[in-house]
Parts: C-alpha cells; sequence; structure tokens
C-alpha cells in the first residue's frame, strides 16, 4: 500500500491575526504561514512595520517601495491597515478576534489593554483563542515594563560575553551576532508554543496566553555556555572561533584561504591525523581523546595548521571529505546562497504577484514528505488587503465610512 504523504501546509484552516512588528513576532506567524495558516497582519495605517522603512536597501516595484528587511519575515502574509488607538479600529480589531485560532502580538505589558485588545478580554469573547505575546522581558518581573530589543538582550542576556576574539587580540571586545538571533529564537519558539497549545485545544477546546520573552530566549540559548558556567562555576569567555568543548573545530589556513573543520569526535581525529600525515597523533596522549585535545589546544592546532598551509583549500577539501570529516569553506552570503546544495534544494526564491511584485525572499527550510512548506503569498504592501479581508466583517457602506474616518487604509 502506498503510504500517504502529510500535507506542506498543515497548519491550512487556521486564521492568525498578527498585531506584531519588527522581527520576532513576524517571524513566528511567517513560518506559521508557510505552513498554511491564513495570517492577517494588521498594520498601522500610512506607516506599517517599523521595518518597512528599514532600509536601504530598498525593493522598489512600480511606486511602491519597502526595505529588505521587512522581505524577510512577512512573506505569506494578508496585510490590513487599521488604526486601533481609535475606539472604531479597536471595535474592528475585536470583531475580527472573535473567530482567530491565534493572535501573536508584541506590544509592551499592559499596552494593548486601553484598547480592550488584551488577552483577558479577547479570550473572554473567544475561550478557544490562542494569545501569544511577545516582549523583551516577559509579562511579569522587575523589567516587564521595560522594551527589548535584540541587540540589548544579547548584551544582558550573555551572548556578547562568548562572541568576539579574546581580551588582548586583535579587535578583542565583545561583539553581538550578525543576525537578530534573540529575536528569531523567540520567534521559533513562540511558534512551538502555539503548536502545542492548538494540540491541547483539541482535547480540551480551550485556548491558552501564551508569554515569549527575548531574554529567557537569549538565556535559553546560551545552550553548553549557559551550562558550562553552572557546572564549573566560571564564567565561560570570548574564544574568537574556537569551540569551548571540541578540538578541532576551527578555521585553519591552507595555501590560499581558510577552511573550517569541525571534528566531533575522537574516529574523525585519528582520519584527520591520518590525512595529515601523522597517524601517531591519534595515539599521543596529548591528543587521542577530545578531552586531551581541550587541554592540548594550542599544540595541536598549531601543528594542523603547519601542515595545512602548504596545501590548496581545494586539496584539502577533497580528503576531509572523502574520509566523512566535517570541513568547509567560509562563504560570504552571495557565495553561500549560490551554492550548488542551496540551488539544488531551491532556498533562494523571487516570486509573487501582488503589490510588491516578485521579491527576494529566502524560502522556508521545512520540508514535509518531500514538499516544501513555503507560503503561497509574496510579502504584501502595506494595506494590500484591506478591503477584501474586512468585507468579512463589515459591509460596504461601514468599511467607505471607515476609510473616510481615517480608521483603515
Amino acid at each position: 500500500m502506498e503510504a500517504l504523504g502529510m500535507s506542506a501546509q498543515p497548519l491550512a484552516g487556521l486564521k492568525v491575526l498578527d498585531l506584531s512588528r519588527v522581527l520576532a513576532g513576524p517571524w513566528c506567524t511567517q513560518l506559521l504561514a508557510d505552513m498554511g495558516a491564513d495570517v492577517i497582519k494588521v498594520e498601522q495605517p500610512g506607516a506599517g512595520d517599523d521595518t518597512r522603512h528599514w532600509g536601504p536597501p530598498w525593493h522598489t516595484h512600480g511606486d511602491q517601495k519597502v526595505a529588505a528587511y521587512f522581505l524577510a519575515a512577512n512573506r505569506g502574509k494578508k496585510s490590513v491597515a487599521i488604526d486601533f488607538a481609535t475606539a472604531q479600529g479597536a471595535q474592528l480589531v475585536k470583531r475580527m478576534a472573535a473567530d482567530a485560532d491565534i493572535l501573536v502580538e508584541n506590544f509592551r505589558v499592559g499596552g494593548l489593554k486601553k484598547h480592550a485588545l488584551d488577552a483577558d478580554s479577547l479570550r473572554g469573547a473567544n475561550p478557544a483563542l490562542i494569545y501569544a505575546s511577545v516582549t523583551g522581558f516577559g509579562q511579569d518581573g522587575p523589567y516587564a515594563d521595560r522594551a527589548g530589543y535584540d541587540y540589548m538582550i544579547q548584551a544582558m542576556g550573555g551572548m556578547m560575553s562568548v562572541t568576539g576574539q579574546p581580551d588582548g587580540a586583535p579587535g578583542g571586545e565583545p561583539l553581538k551576532v550578525g543576525v537578530a538571533i534573540a529575536d528569531i529564537f523567540t520567534g521559533m519558539y513562540a511558534a512551538s508554543a502555539i503548536l502545542a497549545a492548538l494540540h491541547e485545544r483539541t482535547q480540551s477546546g480551550q485556548g491558552a496566553h501564551i508569554d515569549m520573552a527575548l531574554f529567557d530566549t537569549q538565556l535559553a540559548v546560551l545552550a553548553n555556555q549557559a551550562s558550562n558556567a553552572m557546572v564549573s562555576g566560571r564564567n565561560p569567555t570570548r574564544m574568537g572561533n574556537n569551540h569551548p568543548n571540541i578540538v578541532p573545530y576551527r578555521p585553519f589556513a591552507t595555501a590560499d584561504r581558510a577552511i573550517v573543520l569541525a571534528v566531533g569526535n575522537d574516529r574523525q581525529f585519528a582520519k584527520l591525523a591520518a590525512i595529515c600525515g601523522h597517524p601517531e597523533w591519534a595515539h599521543d596522549e596529548r591528543f587521542a581523546t577530545n578531552a586531551a585535545r581541550v587541554t592540548n589546544r594550542d599544540a595541536i592546532c598549531a601543528k594542523i595548521e603547519a601542515i595545512m598551509v602548504d596545501k590548496s583549500s581545494d586539496h584539502w577539501m577533497e580528503l576531509l571529505l572523502d574520509a566523512g570529516i566535517p570541513a568547509g569553506p567560509i562563504n560570504s552570503i552571495s557565495e553561500a546562497l549560490a551554492d550548488p546544495q542551496a540551488v539544488h534544494r531551491g532556498i533562494k526564491q523571487a516570486r509573487g504577484t501582488g503589490g510588491l511584485g516578485a521579491t527576494p525572499m529566502v524560502g522556508s527550510p521545512v520540508r514535509i514528505d518531500g514538499e516544501r512548506a513555503d507560503a503561497s503569498l509574496s510579502p504584501p504592501a502595506l494595506g494590500e488587503h484591506t478591503s477584501a479581508v474586512l468585507t468579512e466583517y463589515v459591509d460596504e457602506t461601514e468599511l467607505e465610512q471607515l476609510r473616510a474616518d481615517g480608521v483603515i487604509a
């Protein structure tokens, strides 16, 4: 019997009301859209999501201009421009929330209560609503009322203390990661929590209020570094491209350019030693185990690099990959997107026929039973779907009056 494949759009039929802006919330709702949810992005008329203006670079289509940043987190969504700071606008959003499955917002704690758009108010009218709040520091605690942006969260959450060159090395200072990982991971954790709440709702019929904090997430994704600190009682330090727990696991110079070796176990190290012409390293008590190599990091890395620097990266890559040793070049972003594997997997895309035309984007990495979970809609122009969406909630006369009053656009 032929196996039945699962749809790559498993969330089809679910309605998501997206009141979030910038990155963490939109990243969450974009993932839900990729998996088939109908995501309605509510934006401020005339301004929209802050990231629409975070350029250059800009994507242009006709008279439309939007920052590339916005495109990264908003595919698969319908944009509805509503000023819910007005009583009429807030009432309209309440109507939309009454039949929504999920609502995602990232206003400061209490910021939506004055409009009666907070979790208690909306879940009172729709007990099945899954309401996800994304903030800098969570719904409670001494910092609950503080605003939070990724950069400051990376600083406060310990990430910058382990990122960058060591003290005393050229350029040695704490550095943020090159993308907003606290935002992105919070969005992904939020999506996971929403899916868990959806499963629970199938049994209880009740929704939930999900409380996601960038600060909590940043601490969580410190992973082994946080565990190292708690177990050892010592703060991990910045080590540049070295790994605190694995050796050799860093770039090595070759005759033309550096390549990264990621030797994760002693079997791989023995193969590397043989490739380097020194099989005896695998039996040397200083290097035979990973723990010994961590202790003698500088000695073994110097030996490896002294050998690798004499021949080209292509020479070493062929030998390393043939031996099953993880290794790769240090690509630019353009090189990475043009890599044969990325091309084969269809990662780089340029599609869409909406208000912003064909937009360049990195597609969803999710594949389900061999099918990509890619949203069908490209990122929207501001207010592109206002009329189409709101006709489900108001008649044509009210729609025109709301437009005339400046409540919608």
